[in-house]
This record gives structure tokens, C-alpha cells and sequence, in this order.
């Protein structure tokens, strides 16, 4: 029998059987601001990723989207069998972004949506001279929903509740004949980075319009002007989707609508405030003149929608006024820290 032992006199190691690979796949998924690490066997495919997902995040495949960069793009539901070394992971923009909501939050959305409306069946009147038969406002807002879990959601409601029975509001959406489902306030912690401050959302043209009402600090609410602006942006959402020409155009047609609704209102105009202690950052409007705000990216096509903003991967509820403000203060620490750096180094470049 020939000697299996090692020179030094130690038996050598027991080789790997054949069915081991050392060449396991490792991908970096990003979801919601968050970035989640897979390990996949060499000869997985966009499907093996999917069921992966599905078992770790509880988002079933058939809510599951992929944006790969820069190639292939977007692959949605069902995905075809595409191996994962084919993808060029190696490349240094490569980047694998999961759009997707899990079964519960869908049911959420879907319980906080009002029923479908039932056409009524109305008896037939005879006409008269003076006026015609009254009906039920088809076009407006048909459900106002604040944020409960954020301090004082009735004053939320009121404000939502003064942009839906805005003149100007309600005249543009009888003329376009806009009817939105849901009418909600959106978290402006989840929707605040360094560089932008998205202001509204749009889903499935008009399903779900979504607006930041709440000042960064929670503790009152932004000008009138600029969140019924965000308003007029994201009612044009309902036609056109991307920000082309049509899209423009139509805002500026609903801005002039609205506008001349103060005229023929209560008389006082825009700006207008809802109590003298509720709110008011005048500075929203130069802001939003000067470019320091944004809209939104576009209107928001899919289920992805959660209710109170992306979450980022945290539950708000139960969550005290006192741990709110702190998390918001500490943002805005953080940002003008940056921002100071920034142009520090800026000067340094002008002096050199």
C-alpha cells in the first residue's frame, strides 16, 4: 500500500469531493435605501435570485422588479431564466435595484383604497326651467387619509381637507375630469436626501396622489402656495407620465385654473393659513422658485406604493413626537455639516 502521509509525517488533508465549487455568485440587492447580500450557486439565474428574495424578504416574486444597470434595464415578473454570469457584475456601475412591496403592505394599500363606486340609478324627473337635477361630485378627492402615526394627524386631515375644497382645485378637476381615489400626506423623513426634497407622488395616474405637507422638524406645515403647486404637478401625473412637453404644458394650463380660483373664492388668495400656530415656512416658496425643491421623478406606474414613504426598511408606528424630532434634527445636522464642507472646499478651489 503506497504511503498517504504528508513529508513531515502528518496525514495530508482529504481532498473536496467533485460536487463542491468554490465559485459561489455574491450579489449586492438594493431595496428601499437598504443593500442585501446574496449567495448563489455558479449556475443560478435571474429565477433562483427571485425565489431567494422571495424567501428572505417575503415579496413574492409576482411583485418583484429588477433594475439592472447598466444592462439589461428593467426585467419584471415572469422572469426568464437568464444565468447571472451572463450579467456584468464586474462592471464598475453594475448595480441590481428591487422595486417591490411585500404581500401585507399590498393589503394595506389595498384596505386603505375606497371600494369601487357604484354608478347610482337615478329616477327619471321631469325638466324643469329653473335649475336641473342635483348629482352626488364625481370629480374631486373621494378619500382624505393623514398619517396617524406622526403628531396631530387631525390637523393633517383639515389641511387635506382645505386642498380638496380648494376653488380652484375643484374647478381644474371638473374641467379634466379628475377623480383620485385617495388623497394622502407623505413622511418627510422617508423622502428627504442630501441633494433633494421630493415634494409629491403620483401613482398609477391618480390612484394615489401623495403630498409633503409637514415641515422637516414635524413640527408644523409648509406655505399653502407651494404644496398646492405640488398639487397642480401631480394632478398633470394623471395624463402624462414623464416629463415632456404635453406634460408641461398641461401644468401650466391647471397653475392658471387654480390661480384664478382665488379670484372667485373666499377672496383672500393662496397662502392662506390654517391656524396662527399650525404652520407657516414662508421660506418654502423662494425655495421652490430658486430650484432648491423638486416635484417628484415622474409619475409612479406599479405596486410599489407603501403607505407613509419608502419606510426604509423601519415601522414608525408607536413611535414617540420626542424620537421623530430628534431623527428629523439629526438629518438636517448631518446635512448642513455637508453642506458646509462643501463649500469649504469650494473656496479652497477659488483661493488656489
Amino acid at each position: 500500500m503506497a504511503d498517504t502521509r504528508a513529508g513531515d509525517g502528518t496525514p495530508p488533508l482529504p481532498s473536496k469531493p467533485d460536487d463542491i465549487n468554490d465559485n459561489e455568485i455574491t450579489l449586492t440587492v438594493y431595496h428601499r435605501g437598504q443593500d442585501y447580500i446574496f449567495t448563489l450557486p455558479p449556475t443560478s439565474t435571474l429565477q433562483d435570485l427571485s425565489a431567494s428574495i422571495s424567501d428572505r424578504l417575503s415579496i413574492p416574486s409576482t411583485n418583484q422588479k429588477f433594475l439592472i444597470s447598466p444592462k439589461p434595464g428593467m426585467q419584471k415578473h415572469p422572469f426568464q431564466p437568464t444565468p447571472i454570469n451572463s450579467l456584468p457584475t464586474s462592471a464598475p456601475r453594475f448595480k441590481i435595484t428591487l422595486f417591490g412591496s411585500t404581500a401585507a403592505e399590498v393589503n394595506s394599500v389595498n384596505a386603505a383604497a375606497p371600494p369601487p363606486q357604484r354608478t347610482p340609478v337615478l329616477k327619471p324627473v321631469k325638466p324643469t326651467p329653473r335649475r336641473a337635477a342635483s348629482t352626488p361630485t364625481q370629480y374631486t378627492f373621494h378619500k382624505l387619509l393623514p398619517l396617524a402615526h406622526l403628531p396631530n394627524p387631525e390637523r393633517s386631515l383639515a389641511y387635506l381637507a382645505r386642498l380638496r375644497d380648494d376653488p380652484g382645485i375643484r374647478a381644474a378637476m371638473k374641467k379634466h375630469k379628475f377623480s383620485v381615489p385617495l388623497l394622502t400626506e407623505m413622511n418627510p423623513v422617508e423622502w428627504t436626501t442630501h441633494d433633494s426634497r421630493t415634494l409629491g407622488l403620483n401613482r398609477n395616474k391618480g390612484e394615489v396622489i401623495e403630498l409633503r405637507l409637514r415641515t422637516d422638524a414635524y413640527d408644523g406645515y409648509r406655505d399653502y402656495r407651494t404644496i398646492r403647486k405640488t398639487l397642480c404637478h401631480e394632478l398633470a401625473h394623471c395624463v402624462f407620465g414623464e416629463h415632456d412637453r404635453d406634460f408641461w404644458d398641461l401644468m401650466g394650463i391647471i397653475e392658471k385654473e387654480v390661480e384664478r380660483g382665488d379670484y372667485w373664492g373666499t377672496g383672500r388668495g393662496g397662502g392662506k393659513r390654517l391656524g396662527e400656530e399650525e404652520f407657516y415656512n414662508p421660506g418654502d416658496w423662494e425655495e421652490m422658485k430658486g430650484g432648491g425643491m423638486e416635484m417628484d421623478h415622474g409619475g409612479w406606474t406599479g405596486g410599489e406604493f407603501v403607505l407613509g414613504g419608502r419606510g426604509g426598511g423601519r415601522d414608525l408606528e408607536g413611535v414617540s413626537r420626542r424620537e421623530i424630532l430628534a431623527e428629523a434634527a439629526e438629518r438636517r445636522f448631518k446635512m448642513a455639516r455637508q453642506e458646509k464642507g462643501q463649500e469649504s472646499e469650494g473656496g479652497k478651489e477659488e483661493g488656489a
